[in-house]
């Protein structure tokens, strides 16, 4: 079989009855894409341990998923998808890579103010400068709470932006890797403090 011969619908098509031929072909199709995005993605991973091939394996990965998990009837290319799962893969990994142990939420979270303070509330889950340790998040339930509901009301887009903000980048830094432009990264940070205000409101 020649990918050059089959789109990636027919390709798929044969994956989802295990024709091992189209797979390999599919995986061969995307390697270079996923070297490529590797290699842009590997100097925000610098200093964590992380080799260029641990990239290049989580691509693999992410290929997989999308593979495995695609939609075709929906209206989304392939390439497209596939491209959405490599990216996310690797991003999870440089910024898990970047965590610091028992990190909770960039160290920022306090959830103890007043309807006065609230400009400032917003602050905690982006702002760049550390909270003081009083301030910060101790019970583990309200946090595993606040981040599920946080993810859950994200964007893809927005979801890759707040975790990369959390972990260090700034937004120049975040356009880069996500290969979008700074206003586009500045206008989901926006959408994700109004959208982390709402929630803290609710919650408190």
């Amino acid at each position: 079989m020649n990918y050059k011969e089959y789109d990636d619908n027919e390709l798929l098509s044969y994956a989802a009855e295990n024709n091992e031929d189209a797979i390999d072909i599919l995986y061969k199709k995307y390697e270079p894409l996923i070297y490529k995005k590797a290699k842009h993605l590997f100097s925000y991973g610098k200093n964590t341990g992380l080799e260029l091939n641990d990239l290049v394996q989580e691509g693999l990965v992410g290929l997989n998923q999308a593979i495995q998990t695609f939609n075709g009837e929906k209206d989304t290319l392939f390439f497209t998808y596939a491209v959405t799962c490599i990216e996310r893969k690797m991003i999870s990994t440089i910024t898990a890579t970047k965590r610091q142990k028992h990190r909770i939420l960039n160290e920022s979270i306090s959830l103890e103010y007043t309807s006065d303070d609230e400009e400032k509330a917003l602050e905690f889950l982006l702002e760049d400068k550390k909270a003081n340790p009083e301030e910060q998040l101790i019970h583990m339930e309200t946090e595993k709470e606040l981040i599920s509901q946080v993810q859950k009301a994200l964007t893809d887009l927005e979801s890759q932006v707040f975790e990369l903000k959390l972990n260090d980048f700034n937004y120049r830094e975040i356009a880069d890797i996500l290969d979008r432009d700074p206003k586009v990264i500045d206008n989901a940070l926006q959408r994700i403090k109004l959208k982390i205000k709402d929630i803290v409101g609710k919650m408190d």
